[in-house]
């Protein structure tokens, strides 16, 4: 393998420190936080013309592009050893501020944010869906576009993938992030935990308010699946909605969102694979693992979360995955 990180300083020099680095580690999760990029440089910065917090850093293999992003934080040892962490531009997206947005899609919203935050945009897959009214206030720009992905997920049955695809931020559908790999007992899976339960993000009931202005008392929608509650007990999701969605709207997003919490949490977690160039949070890739436990698993799955590590000429992934099977 062929690496190179590239770490560009505030004079406009660019260097490449692969060779004096022992180590590289790239992280994605799904949602919730930006791509982190770190690694440890075994000589004195001088040399090499040094670095500053907020420098430019890209990191490729074999040519590719696996991450762009910046430097937050440094840290030196007594023998000259610098630790370096990086993030994406999801990172200046955990700023607060406050919006109004009326009939935008998920899409839509990341741009106008992105030039809020002067952020570049590449590939932005259009949802098909307009959220009526989403008010925020002083909330993280990065949760702010979360929840209207969520939204849009809950309202159509798609699930949308939001990640700064090396240096410009992107919205895929998860189907269209599909890799060309099988993870299994006899391709690049060499160990595995499987878990299920019904402790998290597992609901039976659904319950969506809406506050009504001219009554003074609040709309209750309840959708509900008397089967999984004679099996697990009432699970229940209680959340308010816009006051200005309609009866309809509010009882299509209750089934969705039924519909996606009503089955029992199944999770994979695979430490030490064998590594796969550009496989990402949010991707989807084949697993075949037969005789998993309840299920045999022989599908595409949705990857959660990935973590890569590069050491001189060895590539490994550890990936957490969440597994969408019957009740």
């Amino acid at each position: 393998m062929t690496y190179a990180l590239l770490i560009q300083n505030r004079a406009g020099v660019t260097v490449d420190y692969a060779e004096v680095t022992d180590s590289v580690e790239f992280t994605t999760n799904r949602t919730g936080s930006p791509g982190k990029l770190s690694f440890t440089i075994h000589k004195p910065k001088e040399v090499y013309g040094g670095f500053n917090e907020g420098d430019p850093v890209r990191f490729s293999v074999d040519g590719t592009n696996i991450f762009f992003g910046f430097i937050f934080r440094k840290e030196k040892d007594r023998w000259g050893h610098i630790a370096i962490t990086c993030y994406d531009q999801l990172r200046y997206l955990k700023s607060n501020e406050s919006y109004c947005f009326v009939g935008l899609t998920a899409g839509e919203i990341i741009k106008k944010i992105a030039g809020d935050f002067q952020l570049n945009v590449g590939s932005i897959d259009d949802t098909g869906f307009a959220i009526p009214y989403f008010v925020k206030e002083d909330k993280s720009c990065l949760d702010i576009i979360s929840e209207a992905v969520q939204l849009t997920t809950m309202n159509t049955g798609k699930i949308f993938v939001f990640y700064d695809d090396a240096g410009k931020l992107a919205l895929k559908e998860s189907k269209n992030l599909l890799i060309d790999s099988v993870l299994g007992d006899k391709s690049l899976v060499t160990d595995y935990t499987y878990t299920t339960d019904i402790d998290k993000e597992t609901y039976s009931k659904i319950k969506l308010v809406r506050p009504n202005k001219e009554t003074g008392k609040a709309d209750v929608y309840i959708v509900e699946d008397s089967a999984a509650i004679k099996k697990w007990g009432i699970l229940q999701l209680y959340e308010t909605v816009d006051e200005n969605m309609n009866a309809a709207q509010i009882t299509e997003q209750a089934k969705t969102m039924l519909s996606y919490y009503n089955r029992t949490l199944r999770t994979l977690s695979l430490p030490g694979c064998l590594g796969v160039v550009g496989l990402r949070a949010g991707a989807m890739v084949a697993m075949n693992i037969p005789n998993l436990g309840d299920i045999s698993l022989t599908s595409f799955v949705l990857l959660e979360k990935v973590n890569h590590k590069f050491k001189n000429d060895m590539h490994t992934m550890d990936i957490e995955i969440r597994i969408t099977s019957p009740k």
